[in-house]
């Protein structure tokens, strides 16, 4: 991302290049890959999650997923899970937890590869996601079905293979985005220090709780900056304001950036054998909102698929009949919080190869050879 005349098609290219390189040499560069978070890298949990308001296995999302098929990721086709998993060397992110216990006929097999424990709507705290969206599963409920997981594996496998390849394997948080949304959405009246501190020390509770179940290897997706997603844009008019960014919420992204790169560091001289990647998100998308057109993207406002302001009042449900843009390659968003698929793959190559401009200490490519 540092090279702001690389094309949307070229980066596209790319990470196919890179991707089906890995995939037919037939080996991974980690044993597996274990996923926690919200809607960013959720592939499907919420769908089996009864009462939940937080979907997205309906059209139009996954209108470019293989076969146009609608699976709960919040996309028109991949989220990052799937792109990073490709760059990664396997196919596509790993199957969620609900599905693998829902299918324990694949369960056992999957399970070494990898899950995916993300849920739609989800947060740090416990509470975050409740009030809107009624069920999800949050980080400490995740971290409990690794905990499941990882004993069978090491039934499967013996304890000892079972610490190995955890060690070696990634674990992958996209976390941050809800905690910080939900008091704008609620018009909770929450000020930013107060949210730092809550969240500091239940975020170290549950990377140590990681730790101690054998992961070393964490790459950590904090908060982009959400003020200007077509939601925050379309709350922003309808509030007397000129669709801008929403100052507010990004300083509060900004803010836990800088926590959880403090945390971090941290835990790190705590604990030698953890390594991490930290991906600066909200660097990153702002340097895309400034050099956009260099990506090839026309739209950076408005959403693909959506309806109201921006796109960004009502969802991407094609009963609904909401509006649905013809070059999905050319917007930012796809809906009126998530990136497009396009963005996506751009955001996955940074993080995978990106310089210490925007990754700290080390990129995911290295924190897999480390």
């Amino acid at each position: 991302m540092a090279r702001p005349n690389i094309t949307y098609a070229t980066t596209f290219s790319l990470v196919i290049a890179v991707c089906m390189g890995a995939i037919n040499m037939g080996r991974a560069a980690v044993p597996a890959i274990f996923i926690f978070g919200d809607s960013t890298v959720d592939v499907g949990t919420n769908n089996y999650l009864n009462g939940t308001a937080a979907l997205a296995n309906f059209p139009y999302n996954g209108i470019d997923f293989p076969e146009s098929i609608s699976t709960g990721r919040f996309s028109n086709g991949y989220n990052i899970a799937d792109a990073l998993a490709m760059l990664l060397g396997f196919e596509r992110s790993p199957e969620p937890y609900l599905y693998l216990v829902n299918h324990m006929s694949v369960y056992r097999n999957k399970i070494l590869k990898g899950v995916n424990f993300a849920s739609a709507g989800s947060g740090i705290l416990d509470d975050t996601g409740k009030k809107l969206w009624k069920r999800v599963v949050p980080m400490r409920k995740q971290i409990q079905q690794f905990a499941l997981v990882r004993r069978n594996i090491s039934e499967i496998k013996g304890e000892k293979e079972t610490a190995k390849d955890l060690s070696k394997s990634i674990f992958i948080l996209s976390v941050g985005s809800n905690d910080i949304l939900d008091p704008f959405r609620l018009g909770t009246n929450l000020t930013k220090d107060h949210l730092m501190a809550t969240l500091h020390p239940v975020f170290h509770q549950h990377l140590k709780n990681l730790y101690d179940l054998g992961a070393r290897r964490f790459g950590i997706l904090p908060a982009a900056p959400i003020g200007c997603c077509p939601y925050s844009r379309a709350l922003d008019k309808s509030e007397g304001g000129d669709g801008a960014c929403m100052t507010e919420p990004n300083e509060f992204a900004r803010a836990f950036y800088i926590i959880v790169d403090s945390l971090l560091e941290s835990m790190s001289s705590e604990l030698p054998e953890m390594k991490y990647s930290l991906g600066n998100v909200y660097k990153m998308t702002k340097f895309i909102f400034k050099n956009y057109r260099s990506y090839g993207f026309k739209e950076i406002r408005k959403a693909c698929c959506g309806s109201g302001d921006y796109n960004g009042v009502g969802y991407c449900n094609e009963a609904q009949k909401p509006n649905l843009c013809k070059n999905r390659k050319d917007h930012l968003f796809w809906d009126l919080y998530h990136p497009s698929e396009a963005a996506t793959n751009l955001s996955a190559l940074t993080l995978y190869y990106g310089d210490n401009k925007y990754m700290k200490p080390i990129n995911f490519h290295m924190l897999a050879n480390v």
